[in-house]
């Protein structure tokens, strides 16, 4: 398996496995920095190591949470083991006051001796060896140790819509697809190399080859399947798996061209109980409070720097009608980022280089601090902590008419963070807002109080790394 699934969220098995070397890593760190700060003997630290075990973990747990904020892990991918690194000297440095934070408050059951000496000394210990740990562990498994090998069965738009979407350096990171076999009257629109000839039995076939998985990804399932082949695979321990369900699985987002209404019935997800509809509440509300005390001084600040820039008189907050929950119409706040006549002609998809944004809109644009008040809409109901961005009525009556599934975004409140904003830059046109749909409907197909508490902490890499913003 490429993938664990924890409370319906799938996280990639390399990750999980990097993410407990990296705790065990940081523990171990703690441990070496007390055991030369405070014994110096053996036998003696290891007849207290009981008492210490809690303090080492608490300082792993700790650090492995600012490392997930900062997009540590993921930044692999993208910036290299160098860049990951770097952000990981961040997260560490970030790790010290936090972990002493935690220490202080936990004095009554964590046993502690020191205070920056012992938690600097750990960490930097801790970036030596997870340097060596990750260059070892990326050595193994970039050998396609963690890579299910995967047959796709079709070569048609589905299949086709798999190879592009999916097999590039960012989305494929679970699995390699070994080649895609044609069914008989299906047009053929992958590329030759990328074709198998169609064996004479996938059962014999997988005997021969080592498939792990089979991706039904044909357009149209009237015309027939090799049920009995399918079957005899399935016995013999390889997974048969719908096109979409993989697509959703490996991209984390739903595909909208692959879907239809009666997969939206019968996937599994959509559901929401009443005590998780009670729990995401009570976070709604954690998470505003915690924001609301943080952000205070930047709100007051904010306020300030517009006076000073547009005068007394002109307003610091700008509100706008949004779609919210059920597609009932509400009031968001933000801090003004326009000038006060941005939308005398109507209103416009916001773009980039925006010729109507002030000097100071453009940069709380950047840090995220215009959406801000959005707290007081949160603490009120109308919007959640996490969940879709809500959109103008004027746009969304237009992309109901031209984008399929789109009011399925409104079965939940809209969230001042969410799913679409980690995984996607801003959205300023029709095609864009499909994308982010794809996001939105993986959100709401498979929310739970973890992804919740997911996107929260790496919604920190977005404001730090200016991601998504525009």
């Amino acid at each position: 398996m490429a993938h664990v699934r924890l409370f319906r969220h799938y996280i990639h098995v390399p990750y999980v496995i990097l993410g407990l070397i990296d705790l065990v890593v940081l523990a171990f760190s703690f441990c070496i920095a007390v055991f030369f700060r405070h014994f110096g003997e053996v036998s003696f630290f290891l007849d207290n190591l009981e008492f210490l075990l809690p303090s080492a973990l608490t300082f792993g747990i700790v650090n492995l949470l600012v490392m997930i904020a900062l997009g540590v892990h993921q930044s692999r991918l993208e910036e290299g083991m160098s860049g990951m690194m770097l952000r990981t000297i961040f997260s560490l440095i970030f790790g010290v006051p936090a972990s002493g934070f935690v220490f202080i408050l936990g004095n009554e059951w964590l046993w502690y001796l020191g205070f920056t000496d012992i938690l600097t000394s750990a960490s930097v210990l801790g970036l030596l060896l997870l340097g060596i740990c990750r260059w070892v562990f990326f050595a193994l498994a970039g050998k396609d140790a963690f890579r299910r090998k995967v047959l796709v069965l079709g070569a048609g738009v589905q299949a086709r819509q798999l190879l592009e979407d999916l097999e590039t350096p960012f989305n494929r990171k679970g699995f390699i697809i070994t080649g895609f076999v044609p069914l008989p009257d299906e047009p053929v629109l992958i590329r030759d190399e990328s074709l198998l000839l169609r064996p004479s039995s996938l059962y014999r076939y997988i005997t021969t080859h080592p498939v792990r998985e089979i991706v039904v990804a044909v357009d149209d399932r009237r015309k027939g399947l090799p049920m009995e082949d399918l079957l005899e695979c399935k016995m013999e321990g390889v997974r048969i798996v719908d096109g979409a369900s993989f697509y959703e699985r490996e991209s984390r987002k739903v595909a909208l061209e692959m879907v239809t209404r009666g997969w939206l019935v019968f996937s599994d997800g959509f559901t929401v109980s009443s005590v998780g509809g009670c729990s995401k509440r009570l976070l709604d509300i954690l998470a505003a409070v915690v924001l609301l005390l943080v952000g205070l001084p930047l709100m007051v600040l904010t306020a300030i720097a517009i006076k000073i820039e547009d005068g007394f008189k002109a307003p610091v907050f700008y509100s706008q009608e949004r779609v919210g929950l059920n597609g009932r119409v509400f009031r968001v706040h933000k801090f003004r980022s326009m000038m006060t006549d941005a939308e005398k002609n109507g209103a416009v998809w916001a773009c980039q280089n925006d010729t109507r944004v002030t000097k100071v809109g453009e940069f709380i644009r950047k840090v995220r601090i215009d959406e801000l008040p959005q707290i007081f809409n949160v603490l009120s109901g109308t919007m959640a902590f996490v969940g879709p961005r809500p959109e103008r009525p004027v746009f969304v009556e237009q992309l109901n008419e031209k984008i399929p599934f789109y009011s399925e975004r409104h079965r939940v409140k809209p969230g001042l963070t969410g799913w679409a904003q980690l995984c996607f830059a801003y959205a300023d046109n029709e095609e864009d807002t499909r994308e982010k749909l794809r996001y939105d409907l993986y959100y709401i197909k498979n929310q739970s109080l973890l992804l919740d508490l997911l996107i929260i902490i790496q919604t920190v890499e977005v404001v730090l790394f200016k991601k998504g913003s525009r």
